[in-house]
């Protein structure tokens, strides 16, 4: 292992318990994998802020648009079992969709090229007004035309990803979540990932939580909803190794994968920019693609009411980060740790002479009321911290 690898294993999870203190967050669960294998997995905080349980590393977590990435995968498979091509009309498959919706393919779909709505008129079940919505509702809303021409840009769309589920389902005769737990999941050996809730007696569930701004303290979200006919775009339930795990294996340069190198090369290679991101992503089939630091990478993220995760995994390098928070919190600004941060990541670009990040104090708990008078970072923050920590390192280790 690389020495600069090694520095950041060793840094990182000292690094993100203090933030976790500073800022209050519940809690929060990382893994790397490095060439196939996870070298790291910590997690730091509660599992439910109500009943004090701490987060561990077999903690699951929803981990919402994480979802689309196993949709494609079992795609992707389907396409190489013959079953289906990507450039079949979505019609060959599905009835009852609006004409133009219809004539979209597959491969349209699954890179978010088909122009069909995001969530529809009501997608009041993000916060739990209503139960998601049953196929039925799901072809209701898709009897609407698109809200723009098919195949000429990027437009990010879950219902779209609710519709390649219907189409596995036409194509295998089995539910979704059957087949893709038979046929990618447990096929690539993951024990701490299911497609959507409820989950087996025995498995640790992290709940959700809410941002403190208005309470003064966090509300729990118990995250145990089923997710209906959008199980296929946001219903997943992962672990941060499980999930480290999976997208290791579909990396083009990996050795075994529950599906082909010419698959994971047509998976990772970008189709679309999007054009709201001010980071500059790209989108894939069912991946999103970026770069940090001049290298690239793909992977993706999710956000389901408390809950915030980030997957990347940089090919060229074979290693994979996934970080997994189960709060969803607003930005609070305070110039003075904006300041440490700028000291402690220039520290690591001038060779690691760090802080000791664990003599970091906080007035309150991790979910009480607290006064702390400088920013903290809310868990998108944690994660981008995280990457840049991760990969300033090589330029100064080689």
């Amino acid at each position: 292992m690389a020495k600069w690898l090694q520095a950041a294993l060793h840094y990182i999870p000292s690094w993100l318990e203090f933030q976790l203190r500073a800022s209050g967050q519940p809690g929060c669960s990382i893994a790397v994998a490095y060439r196939g294998r996870v070298v790291l997995e910590r997690a730091f905080g509660l599992a439910n802020c109500q009943t004090g349980e701490a987060l561990t590393p077999r903690h699951c977590f929803r981990v919402a648009s994480h979802s689309k990435c196993f949709t494609a995968a079992g795609i992707m498979k389907l396409r190489e079992l013959g079953k289906l091509r990507l450039n079949d009309s979505i019609a060959k498959y599905v009835a009852g969709l609006h004409p133009r919706i219809a004539r979209a393919s597959i491969s349209q779909v699954l890179s978010h090229g088909a122009g069909i709505i995001r969530d529809g008129d009501d997608c009041s079940y993000y916060y739990d007004r209503r139960p998601f919505p049953t196929a039925d509702e799901l072809l209701g809303a898709l009897k609407d035309p698109p809200l723009i021409k098919p195949n000429t840009r990027f437009k990010y769309s879950n219902l779209g990803f609710g519709l390649l589920g219907l189409v596995i389902e036409a194509t295998t005769g089995a539910p979704y979540t059957a087949w893709i737990k038979r046929e990618i999941v447990d096929a690539i050996g993951l024990r701490e990932t299911m497609p959507d809730m409820p989950i087996p007696d025995g498995k640790l569930f992290a709940q959700g939580h809410t941002d403190d701004l208005l309470l003064g303290k966090r509300a729990v979200v118990p995250g145990d909803y089923v997710t209906g006919a959008l199980t296929s775009a946001v219903g997943f339930v992962a672990s941060a190794s499980d999930l480290a795990s999976f997208f290791s294996q579909l990396s083009p340069r990996a050795q075994t994968s529950v599906i082909s190198a010419a698959s994971r090369r047509k998976m990772t290679r970008s189709r679309w920019r999007s054009l709201h991101s001010s980071l500059n992503n790209r989108y894939g089939l069912g991946t999103l693609i970026g770069t940090v630091n001049g290298w690239n990478w793909f992977g993706h993220s999710g956000g389901l009411q408390g809950y915030v995760s980030r997957t990347k995994m940089l090919a060229a390098h074979d290693l994979t980060v996934c970080v997994l928070a189960n709060s969803v919190s607003t930005v609070r600004w305070n110039s003075g740790s904006t300041g440490r941060f700028i000291f402690c990541e220039h520290s690591v670009k001038e060779g690691l002479h760090l802080p000791d990040c664990r003599t970091g104090t906080t007035d309150g708990g991790a979910c009480g009321a607290r006064s702390i008078s400088s920013r903290w970072e809310p868990p998108w923050w944690l994660l981008i911290r995280a990457w840049k920590i991760l990969f300033w390192m090589p330029a100064n280790f080689g």
